[in-house]
């Protein structure tokens, strides 16, 4: 993958010059091989990436806890189904729904038509999750995704009716989604960002972890220690704050850079 770095805020005062870093995929590479160096698509046609703290679900450690048998017991009389995008009709109602949803959520015409209707066009979008009220047949919620052979799931937008709000409708479809792509042997299952205690929500399965900037780390204690820092005014980089190094990785930046996947060639 090529790199490239774009600058954003400095803060001189504090030897602070932050980049945010984006990945182009090269000849030979897929998604699966961005997604797992710890980048997100920044492009609905996969042609850019950014690094970002994410959180992804190792599917050969997943189990099944007393919580995600909460939430999935909840569920009852809702029917999944895996639909490739090109069998899924997106008709005006389907269009119609999402987008009032999208207002409720993220804020009015923050999503806008065309927005979506971009979406679902885009190679983003390779097959989506389709639940239903087995009772009434009524379509209730819809999950897009993107597939890739066994080496991923990406976890994208979620649409439902909040009306099945008492019933978990929103973690449940997640919990489905992680159960079947553990069942199918997928490798990972990628949820999104986290940011913020509000999305600690992806972290519930046994096998999630997320990316530091550096390397995939299970540890949720670190995740809670970098959510809580985010709170401060930070004088410090990440890497150069002793509180952090010394806790997670008993102050050893060569034990930090062993595990770091990135590598650079001098030609």
């Amino acid at each position: 993958m090529k790199l490239l770095f774009s600058e954003q805020n400095s803060d001189y005062e504090n030897y602070q010059f932050p980049y945010a870093i984006w990945a182009l995929p090269e000849e030979g590479e897929t998604p699966a091989d961005i997604f797992d160096a710890g980048f997100l698509p920044s492009s609905r046609d996969l042609d850019r990436f950014y690094l970002c703290r994410q959180v992804r679900v190792n599917l050969a450690k997943f189990k099944v806890s007393s919580e995600n048998r909460r939430i999935l017991r909840k569920g009852k009389g809702i029917g999944v189904e895996l639909v490739p995008r090109e069998n899924y009709d997106y008709t005006p109602d389907r269009r119609t729904f999402f987008k009032t949803y999208a207002d409720i959520k993220f804020g009015k015409d923050v999503m806008s038509f065309e927005r979506l209707d971009a979406l679902f066009a885009a190679p983003i979008i390779s097959h989506l999750l389709v639940f239903t009220d087995t009772e009434t047949g009524k379509e209730i919620g819809v999950a897009t995704l993107y597939l890739e052979g066994k080496a991923l799931a990406f976890y994208y937008y979620a649409f439902y009716d909040l009306n099945y709000y008492a019933r978990n409708l929103g973690m449940f479809m997640m919990t489905s989604a992680v159960a079947l792509f553990a069942e199918h042997g997928k490798k990972h299952l990628y949820l999104g960002t986290c940011y913020s205690d509000a999305a600690l929500y992806k972290t519930q399965f046994i096998g999630a972890e997320f990316f530091n900037g550096f390397r995939w780390s299970a540890n949720l204690q670190e995740l809670k220690f970098l959510l809580h820092r985010d709170l401060k005014d930070l004088r410090q980089h990440l890497l150069e704050t002793d509180a952090y190094r010394d806790e997670f990785y008993n102050g050893d930046l060569g034990r930090i850079s062993g595990a770091s996947g990135f590598r650079v060639r001098v030609k």
